[in-house]
């Protein structure tokens, strides 16, 4: 029976069961804490940034002090200019560059719009997912009208190339009508020369919302949240290949399929898609979700 002191296995005898040598585990213990403990303050400043978001890197280390985490305000300015999480002041949008990448930007074509089909607006937006000691970026494209994941792409890095690959996604069992509008953030992947040929390609409509208003994008944000406390916050992800297992399971098989939501009618997206297209269904479902 192994032996136990408090409420932890003693080493010599977790290394004998594990059959790795206390030298071995020392050595494993000096190379990954570090990085863990490193990921684990990445995680926190995000999250304080992301729902502060005029907060500067002296409110954002004030803010990590109340929840008790001591950490000198020149490393976390260090990673919000890293992982570009400065501060973004509100300011008169004017369609033109914007400053940050330099890329065109475009106005928003859906602030007043009232939704009344599927295929009507895609919205996209990329979000970050923790693993144990880095992370990795997801990029989705959802239904706007129906609340449907229509793609989605995780990767190691920001590129244009993910953004792509979560469109593509959409497009293979989604036949596209023209003048569909795309919308998103003004993030440089979806400015890009790339990602914008590939709209123009498609017939798109692209639309964009204000520098410094997520809410513009809301429907891309409520999604982003239900993932994080349903999926993510609760799972503790190895690497990226169990982590595009278990999120794709979610975005494909639960998400989709049998998630309710209450914008639907109590719903999932794919039912209420399915009971849309029936012409006896179309005109409730339509009142129903008129604002």
């Amino acid at each position: 029976m192994m032996q136990l002191e408090g409420s932890h296995l003693l080493i010599e005898e977790a290394c004998r069961v594990a059959q790795v040598s206390r030298a071995g585990y020392y050595r494993y213990f000096d190379e990954h804490e570090p990085r863990q403990a490193e990921t684990e303050l990445r995680d926190h400043i995000q999250q304080v940034a992301l729902e502060h978001r005029c907060y500067g890197y002296r409110r954002v280390t004030a803010e990590l002090r109340l929840q008790g985490i001591v950490v000198n305000h020149k490393r976390v300015l260090r990673v919000m200019r890293e992982d570009n999480l400065l501060s973004l002041r509100k300011r008169k949008f004017v369609v033109t560059t914007d400053s940050s990448h330099g890329r065109l930007v475009y106005p928003n074509l859906i602030a007043d719009l009232t939704l009344t089909m599927p295929n009507q607006v895609w919205v996209a937006d990329i979000t970050y997912i923790r693993l144990r000691e880095e992370f990795i970026f997801l990029a989705v494209v959802l239904d706007a009208f129906s609340r449907r994941v229509l793609g989605w792409e995780l990767g190691e890095s920001l590129q244009t190339s993910l953004a792509i690959g979560a469109l593509d996604r959409a497009l293979v069992d989604r036949p596209i009508s023209t003048h569909i509008i795309h919308h998103s953030d003004q993030g440089v992947q979806y400015a890009s020369a790339d990602y914008v040929d590939r709209l123009r390609e498609l017939g798109c409509q692209i639309s964009m919302s204000h520098k410094g208003a997520p809410w513009e994008n809301g429907r891309a944000e409520s999604f982003i949240k239900t993932l994080k406390a349903e999926e993510v916050s609760l799972k503790q992800y190895r690497d990226l290949e169990q982590a595009r297992r278990s999120i794709g399971h979610f975005l494909e098989d639960v998400y989709n399929w049998r998630r309710l939501h209450s914008a639907l009618g109590y719903l999932p997206p794919a039912q209420f898609e399915a009971r849309y297209n029936n012409p006896r269904t179309k005109e409730a479902a339509s009142r129903q979700l008129a604002p």
